[in-house]
């Protein structure tokens, strides 16, 4: 492509990542966040408009010791080896996508990810996440639905983002599996146990309403009704201080977010003997090495294992 400048096709693959990739909105925002900041950092030292040909080894060594200097506030606070590493994501993704186009720029395959750390994953033990239930008052609209909040949570792996989305005709109680889309809107199967379905009906008894929401904001001054109801549905941010509210009513220590239900739903399945393979289809992962970070949790029944069947030398 003639005098194409790497500003416009930075914009034209993030179209391209939106619309034939189908990624969500923030995995397309954030793109834009590092690309952005390649151009702004590889920029600097031409005296011309950058183009795809100028994008070279050169250029990527000293994008990457910049990246690893960057102080990004006036604490001095320096990206993450896992943060470093999503922007050369997203710009090995941009030079694959110039490759594909017949632009000549660099070879993607030269742009290597620093090496990160495994995650730590935390978790609530079965007798926690009921301890946490334990909390919630069932005489209350409100404490019905935190009820059914959480329960979800456990029993089918959501994300928060997919849990504020339901809305009431998206969930079969009387099957106790639905539907959602997931990243990379791709639909995944959810199922749930008796008590999590229960205890959504016993919240959808109560209410009074006909908005198709699932969850509600049950402020009185949410707002005046639009359409779809979408002023009193929940929002992520507000599920995060329901937990945090009965997490610490509980007593519990640990920092439990709703991301840690779903960690504690998948450590559940595998402590019980789950595969994987299995395991990595109900959270929706597209990739079984992100399933892999629960394996460490796991390894601690390896202990069990040798202890029983392992012959002892007298």
């Amino acid at each position: 492509m003639k005098d194409a400048y790497v500003i416009d096709l930075i914009q034209d693959f993030l179209q391209h990542v939106e619309i034939e990739m189908g990624r969500s909105i923030n995995t397309v925002r954030n793109y834009e966040l590092y690309l952005n900041r390649f151009y702004e950092i590889c920029s600097e030292s031409l005296n011309h408009e950058m183009s795809p040909k100028d994008i070279d080894e050169e250029m990527l060594r000293k994008y990457r010791l910049r990246l690893n200097r960057l102080e990004t506030d006036e604490r001095h606070t320096r990206l993450t080896a896992t943060t470093q590493a999503y922007h050369l994501i997203a710009l090995r993704g941009f030079l694959k996508y110039l490759a594909r186009r017949g632009i000549k720029s660099l070879d993607p395959s030269l742009v290597d990810l620093p090496k990160t750390h495994r995650p730590q994953v935390t978790f609530l033990h079965f007798d926690e996440v009921q301890n946490l239930l334990d909390q919630i008052d069932l005489e209350t609209e409100t404490g019905l639905r935190d009820r059914a909040i959480i329960e979800l949570l456990f029993s089918g792996g959501l994300r928060v983002s997919e849990l504020c989305n339901l809305n009431r005709d998206d969930i079969n109680l009387e099957r106790k599996e639905f539907v959602v889309r997931g990243k990379g809107s791709k639909d995944r199967p959810i199922f749930i146990d008796e008590s999590a379905a229960g205890r959504v009906a016993d919240y959808l008894a109560v209410r009074h309403d006909s908005l198709p929401a699932l969850f509600l904001n049950n402020s009185k001054n949410a707002g005046v009704a639009d359409t779809s109801g979408n002023y009193r549905r929940l929002t992520p941010r507000s599920i995060q201080r329901i937990i945090e509210k009965y997490t610490k009513a509980a007593g519990i220590t640990k920092h439990v977010t709703p991301h840690t239900l779903r960690h504690s739903f998948a450590t559940d399945l595998l402590m019980n003997g789950a595969d994987l393979r299995s395991v990595q289809s109900l959270l929706g992962h597209s990739n079984i090495s992100t399933t892999q970070i629960y394996t460490h949790i796991t390894d601690t029944h390896l202990k069990d294992v040798h202890k029983k069947f392992h012959s002892e030398t007298s």
